[in-house]
């Protein structure tokens, strides 16, 4: 073999080296990236249990501290929140505050030092960014496993007009619109990232798109995110209602439920009183209540304790089952707490 044969024989291998090294490379990156992501991001089990009601969903963490961020749901409203982080270690959450408008909840953890994302330096991204979605997609990484990923795009930066039944989303800001499905069961509150692991922004609620119906696939802005979290921690908006605020008789709304003959016994209705905002609203009985206000009602006194947490004149949205589907209804404003007496006649009882 002769020395420039041999050269080149040097010089093919060196480029295919660094072909190789360089491959090598570019295949860790995203590796890299989801696994420390993956460490920010928390799932999240408390409330629910029912069809349409999962018990679980995602969060992120947003300081060392052990704050984290989540979408306000009736996964939250529960005695105890549990929280895994990346490496299966668990957590007692604390619900700190909600936003009721951007639809943002603050869990407080007892840690320190934690990994988290910063949301206070991120600014908007571009339609066609590449994104990461996180999230305890259909709660299946119950563990120290690893929460789920997905890639995809951001196809479309959009306001927000969605709905889930009759319920309208009050958020008025713009999403992103991503083209992989986030719109599952425990996929809320996950975090969306980009191709380096900073924040863009949190997935949102399974929603319906108003004017179409289609499924919406969206993440809100880190920008709201973290208008919402100071809010939150300032103040500024309403804490949650206390859980042991007054409660308030459903009669007073036209809802008779079944006696309370066993320890949480079902919220079933009985019957409902005639001309009644729950006759109005289509109410029936052997309905099964399962939410008052987008809160897990598992209980006739939950019922009671959640309409007590309305104010009076606050729209009254309950969410029944009814032969194997969820039917939501509107019961018009609540009436003041002193209401709660049988005022009329359930139903089919006015001629006995």
């Amino acid at each position: 073999m002769g020395r420039s044969e041999g050269w080149i024989r040097v010089g093919v291998a060196a480029m295919v080296g660094a072909v190789v090294s360089m491959t090598s490379a570019v295949a860790e990156t995203p590796r890299q990236t989801i696994a420390d992501a993956a460490r920010k991001v928390v799932k999240i089990y408390g409330a629910g249990g029912l069809r349409g009601l999962e018990a679980y969903q995602t969060g992120i963490l947003v300081s060392p501290e052990g704050h984290v961020l989540t979408v306000m749901s009736t996964v939250l409203d529960a005695d105890e929140i549990d929280c895994v982080l990346d490496d299966g270690v668990r957590y007692r959450g604390t619900l700190l505050g909600a936003d009721p408008a951007r639809q943002l909840a603050v869990i407080s953890l007892d840690a320190a030092e934690l990994p988290f994302f910063s949301i206070s330096e991120t600014e908007p991204v571009a339609v066609g960014t590449r994104v990461l979605a996180l999230s305890n997609l259909f709660g299946v990484a119950v563990g120290d496993e690893r929460v789920s990923v997905q890639h995809g795009v951001v196809t479309a930066r959009v306001p927000l007009e969605a709905r889930r039944g009759s319920y309208e989303v009050p958020f008025p800001g713009e999403v992103y619109i991503v083209d992989c499905t986030t719109n599952n069961p425990g996929s809320p509150g996950g975090g969306l990232v980009d191709w380096q692991g900073r924040l863009i922004g949190m997935l949102g609620k399974e929603l319906r798109a108003s004017a179409s119906g289609i499924w919406l696939s969206y993440a809100i802005p880190a920008a709201e995110l973290a208008r919402g979290y100071h809010d939150i921690l300032s103040g500024t908006v309403a804490a949650p209602p206390a859980r042991d605020a007054a409660s308030f008789d459903p009669v007073g709304l036209g809802i008779v439920l079944v006696p309370d003959l066993l320890d949480r016994t079902p919220p079933f209705i009985e019957s409902v009183v005639v001309d009644s905002p729950a006759e109005r609203a289509g109410l029936a009985p052997d309905d099964l209540v399962i939410a008052v206000d987008g809160r897990s009602v598992p209980s006739r006194d939950a019922v009671q304790r959640a309409l007590g947490m309305l104010a009076d004149g606050d729209p009254v949205r309950i969410a029944v089952v009814r032969a194997g589907r969820v039917v939501e209804v509107d019961l018009g404003p609540r009436p003041p707490l002193a209401v709660g007496g049988r005022a009329g006649t359930p139903a089919g009882e006015q001629d006995q």
